[in-house]
């Protein structure tokens, strides 16, 4: 198998490092420590087409794949996690199931201004209760003549409460099936439809930046036009947006773990102790060499994940394989660039610092740890 990136590949990674270093690392710390979403980096995200990455031209987008999305992510996140995130649910988790399971007109109608970065929208899967039961879902749907009538209530929803979120595709119960388990649909609402409210935004440990909301959903009515896909069919759907997702936050999760290295690297060169850079000692050389060596096997996990899903092969082992480690390998790195930058490493004003708050919850969202060694043994016949 190949994993040398192509021309087109290595030019897209490199303009997204540069747009990384040159346009997100100067002003994202003051966003952050703000919590402030940081629009004029998203509208340049737009202009640069990153958001209509992995998506057809037809439908606004660049014509891409889904592998090239994971190197824009990988390369964000090197410099800052709240607006990798950003780009990761806005397009795999706000506009994928749009694309993948929406009709024509919906697709037409709501992804050219997504692919531009002009709006986004959000996934409502997760509710209070659930947590990584994704199928206890309690918020339901009843069809009332041409209208779906939506009650429920969601929670830690990305992209959910923008000034530019269009819409956010929701899972609810419509039914019950044949054998008497809830029959559970996807639904899109449109922001500003009566009776769905956005609460306020949460006060977080990480992803300061990103924006993240509880949503609910009061006698909401949207058209019965607005199911995507099939009717019973939104838990299958989302368990295959899940999956691909899971190899967009592995390559995050890669881009925060080598940018733990990158900044320890520099740190080693520039701080000396006892006569000596730090960098010269054995101790400090051990760290960062295992913090390399955790970064590239997890970027090799990603890349065998993606290979597999855009050649049409079952990836979702691999793909729980590829979060499962490079989450980890996130929170140990981030732990590691902490420690070696000592009492710095605590300050804000230390990118590292950043980063060691926002490498947990990657271990969490899009399927916890647990989840992925649960995946895993199953496919062991375990």
């Amino acid at each position: 198998m190949e994993f040398r990136l192509s021309e087109e590949q290595a030019a897209l990674r490199e303009s997204v490092r540069d747009f990384a270093t040159e346009v997100v690392a100067p002003v994202i710390g003051d966003c952050y420590e703000r919590e402030e979403f940081p629009y004029p980096v998203v509208k340049r995200m737009g202009e640069m087409g990153l958001f209509g990455l992995p998506f057809p031209e037809e439908y606004g987008g660049m014509g891409g794949d889904y592998f090239a999305l994971c190197l824009a992510l990988e390369e964000l996140a090197r410099v800052d996690s709240s607006v990798a995130i950003t780009l990761e649910a806005g397009v795999s988790l706000g506009a994928m199931p749009i694309y993948r399971f929406g009709t024509e007109e919906q697709k037409r109608r709501w992804l050219p201004r997504l692919c531009r970065g002009e709006a986004l929208a959000g996934f409502g899967l997760t509710e209070p209760g659930g947590g990584s039961d994704a199928g206890a879902t309690r918020t339901r749907a009843e069809l009332d003549g041409d209208s779906w009538v939506i009650n429920g209530s969601k929670s830690f929803i990305t992209n959910s409460g923008t000034d530019i979120t269009d819409f956010v595709t929701v899972t609810a119960v419509t039914g019950r099936r044949a054998d008497g388990r809830p029959e559970i649909s996807s639904i899109l609402v449109p922001s500003g439809t009566n009776g769905f409210t956005v609460g306020p935004k949460y006060s977080k440990v990480g992803w300061c930046a990103s924006d993240t909301h509880e949503l609910s959903f009061v006698d909401c009515r949207v058209p019965a036009a607005n199911l995507v896909g099939e009717r019973g069919r939104g838990y299958a759907q989302f368990l295959r947006i899940l999956d691909e997702g899971r190899i967009a936050i592995a390559a995050l999760s890669v881009g925060l773990a080598q940018g733990c290295v990158d900044e320890s690297v520099k740190y080693a060169k520039q701080r000396s102790a006892f006569g000596h850079e730090i960098g010269a000692y054995q101790a400090i050389q051990f760290k960062i060499a295992d913090m390399k060596l955790r970064a590239h096997t997890a970027r090799l996990a990603y890349y065998d994940a993606a290979a597999r899903m855009l050649a049409g092969e079952d990836f979702k082992t691999e793909a729980a394989i590829a979060k499962l480690y490079a989450s980890e390998s996130a929170v140990t790195n981030a732990r590691e660039a902490t420690q070696i930058h000592g009492g710095y490493g605590f300050m804000n004003e230390f990118p590292v610092a950043r980063m060691w708050r926002d490498a947990k919850i990657l271990e969490i969202g899009e399927g916890t740890s647990e989840v992925q060694r649960l995946l895993i043994a199953r496919d062991l016949g375990l």
